[in-house]
Parts: C-alpha cells; sequence; structure tokens
C-alpha cells in the first residue's frame, strides 16, 4: 500500500544477536499499541489488496507507538461506527488516506493544511509508529493511524457521506495478470467509497505502474458516481497538495512515468416525483 511497497526493509539484528525487546509467548508486540489483528475473524475472508510485511520497528518508533497510540491510534475492528468529530476533536472535513508508506508525505500534507484532518491507515507497524513520531515531533493533532483493512473500515465504521476526501498513493500495483484481482482501485470498491463521500468530495489516486493507471482510468471514469475533474477527461498533473516521496523521485529518475488521478463524487440524483407524487423513472443521461 503506498509508498511502503518500495520502502527499503530495515535492517535485521545479526543472528544471535539478543533480542532487547524479547517477550513471553503470547505478550502483544506492543502492549498499548496497535493490535496484531484488530478485525480477528468476525468478517469474512476474501481477496485482499494489501499484503502485510515484517520488518523491524526502531527504537523510535516502538517509542511512538507505546505512548502516541492510545492518543492518536484507532485498531480497525469493525466493530462500531466512529464519530468523527469524536476522533479528532472537531468538526473539520476529514479525507482518508488508504496505504501512506513510512508516513513522510503524510506529515507534510498534514502541516500544509492543518484545518483538514486525515485517517491515515495502513498495517506496516514500522510506518505507523513512523508518522506518530512524525506528528508528536511537528505538532500535527490533526493526524490519526488507523490499523488494519481499509474496506472494513470504510464498510463497517465510517457512516454515508462522512468523508471529504479519499486518497490512494502509490498502492501495490500486483502487476502479474492473476494477481490483477486484488488490486484495490475495482468498481465495487469505488461504489462502497462513493457511499461514504460528501457529494463533491475528491477521490485522488497516484501511481508510477502504467498499467494500473490506465485502469484506474477506466474504472473511474465508468462509474457513475463519479466525475473527472480534468476537462476532457485523462490523467491529472500532480497537485501542488501531493508531495513529492522520495521513492516517486527515485523512479522518475528511473523513467517511471508518474500518473495522478482526481474524481469528484456527483451529487446523487434525485428521482423525479410527479405532480401527485408518482415516481418517475430516471432516465440515463445522453450525450
Amino acid at each position: 500500500m503506498s509508498d511502503s511497497r518500495h520502502a527499503p526493509e530495515s535492517p535485521q539484528p545479526p543472528l544471535g544477536t539478543p533480542d532487547r525487546h524479547a517477550r513471553a509467548k503470547g505478550e502483544p508486540r506492543f502492549p498499548d499499541g496497535p493490535k496484531a489483528d484488530p478485525a480477528g475473524s468476525h468478517f469474512e475472508r476474501r481477496i485482499r489488496s494489501f499484503q502485510p510485511r515484517r520488518s523491524r520497528v526502531t527504537t523510535g518508533q516502538a517509542d511512538a507507538l507505546q505512548r502516541l497510540w492510545p492518543k492518536w491510534g484507532l485498531d480497525i475492528d469493525g466493530q462500531r461506527v466512529i464519530d468523527l468529530t469524536e476522533l479528532f476533536g472537531n468538526t473539520g472535513p476529514v479525507v482518508l488516506e488508504i496505504g501512506f508508506g513510512m508516513g513522510e508525505a503524510t506529515a507534510r500534507m498534514a502541516a500544509a493544511d492543518p484545518d483538514t484532518n486525515i485517517l491515515a491507515v495502513d498495517v506496516h507497524t514500522p510506518g505507523q509508529g513512523n508518522l506518530l513520531a512524525l506528528a508528536d515531533r511537528n505538532g500535527l493533532s490533526n493526524i490519526r493511524v488507523g490499523n488494519g483493512d481499509a474496506i472494513i473500515l470504510l464498510r463497517e465504521m465510517l457512516a454515508p457521506g462522512s468523508l471529504a476526501g479519499l486518497r490512494v498513493y502509490f498502492p501495490d500495483p500486483w502487476p502479474k495478470k492473476r494477481h490483477h484481482k486484488r488490486r484495490l482501485i475495482q468498481p465495487e470498491f469505488l461504489t462502497l467509497a462513493a457511499s461514504r463521500l460528501a457529494p463533491g468530495g475528491v477521490v485522488h489516486c497516484a501511481t508510477d505502474w502504467e498499467p494500473y493507471a490506465e485502469q484506474m482510468l477506466e474504472v473511474l471514469t465508468a462509474h457513475p458516481d463519479f466525475e473527472n475533474t480534468v476537462p476532457g477527461g485523462g490523467f491529472a498533473p500532480r497537485p501542488d497538495h501531493r508531495p513529492q516521496t522520495r521513492f516517486e523521485g527515485q523512479g522518475l529518475e528511473k523513467g517511471h512515468v508518474v500518473n495522478d488521478l482526481l474524481f469528484r463524487r456527483v451529487q446523487p440524483s434525485v428521482p423525479d416525483r410527479g405532480q401527485h407524487g408518482e415516481q418517475h423513472e430516471e432516465q440515463p443521461p445522453t450525450g
């Protein structure tokens, strides 16, 4: 998810090095931090668009997880609908970011727009700790970090029309044809996302995998709940509010093409009720 698929793994300690954070069997890795499987077996098994990875958590990341998770963390357990005003402590608009890698870009966007709240979701524990540390260091109280499956979050824990925007930057492209079904941006996902976006909310995707960019453009263009913000259609130039990450810069140096897509949630159509209140079937648009 996000640039986390490009992130280099942290070096592992030499074989035989004592584990400074050794714990008893069954003891949680971070007692006050994110749960290993917050939704457990409450929901159906299905094909997922992400693949959790195990990598080393630094001392600073572990400290941030222990100190800040109770304050700014959210385990996606699917057991309740979140009150976003209560979660952020204000009534500002909320943008959901799915997949944030190590969180540098998320922190920069939060700093540049402090009146917008960002609910950033990922399953990569080092990235979660890193983003919490960045938020703490820079006084970014408009960030909350979600741990778990974003589909469960959207479907079970967010109210209809509660989001002002959705960001999906550099998701796993699943390049092999047999894995395309794992890609996140699919018609069914967009229908779910549309139900949680307020009219006018923008879905902003970015990818450096051109075949996936073409698929994104195709399914977003075809979806009745969204319209392209680019006159005439096609890809959008990178907006100023999306900072270029170091991984993106490395890809550009290698000749990769990065495509942005910005599609707006359209106002749902109101059925036409006749003079006596009868409902007329809405005719499909022409032209």
